[in-house]
């Protein structure tokens, strides 16, 4: 888009009261049938007018129709067992029940298009789809089938390939690519896991973005920081190869984080969505703060490719700080917009 300094969030916002469990991190549905799908549809009209109120230039469904960012979609998929439960560690960090693969997998049809499809119904503005990334989904699985990570994850990347067609074709101007694994597995990226991702975009008309963050605010994620040092420079792994990789913009986590902001510059010439929202607190930032992380970021990234967005998504926050947060966002990218414009 033409704006300067665009602003975007990297997912989802907190479900209405009437259709999930407030604060809760993959809450299950409250309605079920034709009322859940209706009820999602509405949850997606409210996250798009909280969006377009608090001033956001990049709009997307907020996640309201998913239950989980990763499981939604492989629920769709053939060659996943979810009655055949394991427990393995997710992402070094805590231990989850998982879905097994017991077969060849492969998907049955359109997974989220009928929502893209909805959402640009609803709006002229750009907007993003998100979609898991092959290794954060091999990441929240039990392999029975393949045995091989580079594998399973090759046979999802093709997959989201076809997915992330047919949301390009129903209007979606970015689709995004969630790999927190990416922050975690550095040898594995950098072998095959970059590749799988360039998979997974071959061939899109529309823009693509990795969304590379440190997870929600919840309590085994706030733990694993508490064991990172004074600076977090996971991100200096694998920004060298993502530097020269076919994704054209880098979505990281900087607001209230270790990150040392000078390794922005490893990934110069790409454009980089810069969190600049913390979502593991509910203490609100002001406009000023924004304004003060973005133009710390405009020292290693060009202006023109600067999107301030939030670290990871807000899902799990109450309703009004999530707002007060969308709100801050955009008026602190407004000082620093009207800053570069004299």
């Amino acid at each position: 888009m033409n704006k300067i300094l665009p602003t975007s969030t990297a997912g989802s916002l907190p479900k209405p009261l009437w259709l999930a469990e407030p604060q809760t991190l993959w809450s299950p549905w409250k309605l079920q049938g034709k009322e859940l799908h209706a009820g999602k549809q509405d949850a997606l009209r409210l996250a798009l007018l909280q969006q377009q109120r608090a001033g956001i230039d990049i709009v997307s469904d907020g996640e309201q129709s998913r239950q989980h960012f990763v499981t939604t979609l492989i629920e769709h998929l053939d060659g996943v067992d979810f009655s055949r439960r394991e427990t393995v560690r997710i992402r070094k960090r805590y231990d989850a029940s998982v879905p097994t693969v017991v077969g060849p997998v492969s998907r049955k049809g359109s997974v989220f298009v009928d929502d893209a499809k909805f959402l640009r119904l609803q709006t002229k503005q750009p907007i993003k789809w998100a979609l898991p990334g092959p290794m954060t989904m091999i990441d929240t699985l039990y392999d029975a089938h393949y045995k091989s990570r580079k594998a399973l994850a090759w046979e999802f990347a093709k997959i989201l390939n076809e997915e992330a067609k047919e949301l390009a074709a129903a209007g979606v101007d970015i689709i995004q690519f969630d790999e927190p694994a990416f922050n975690v597995f550095f040898d594995d990226v950098n072998e095959w896991g970059i590749a799988c991702l360039e998979r997974a975009i071959e061939g899109l008309k529309c823009e693509t973005a990795v969304h590379i963050c440190y997870g929600y605010g919840i309590k085994a994620n706030t733990d694993w920081k508490k064991t990172l040092g004074s600076e977090w420079r996971q991100y200096e792994a694998v920004f060298p190869k993502l530097q020269q990789s076919k994704i054209d913009i880098v979505s990281l986590e900087c607001h209230n984080s270790r990150v040392p902001l000078e390794l922005l510059a490893l990934i110069r010439g790409k454009k980089v969505m810069v969190g600049v929202i913390d979502v593991a607190s509910d203490s609100m930032e002001t406009p000023e703060e924004v304004a003060d992380t973005l133009r710390k970021a405009l020292q290693y990234v060009d202006a023109d490719k600067l999107y301030p967005c939030t670290n990871c998504g807000m899902a799990p926050l109450a309703r009004h700080i999530a707002n007060g947060k969308l709100h801050a966002l955009a008026a602190g990218a407004e000082i620093v917009r009207q800053e570069l414009l004299g």
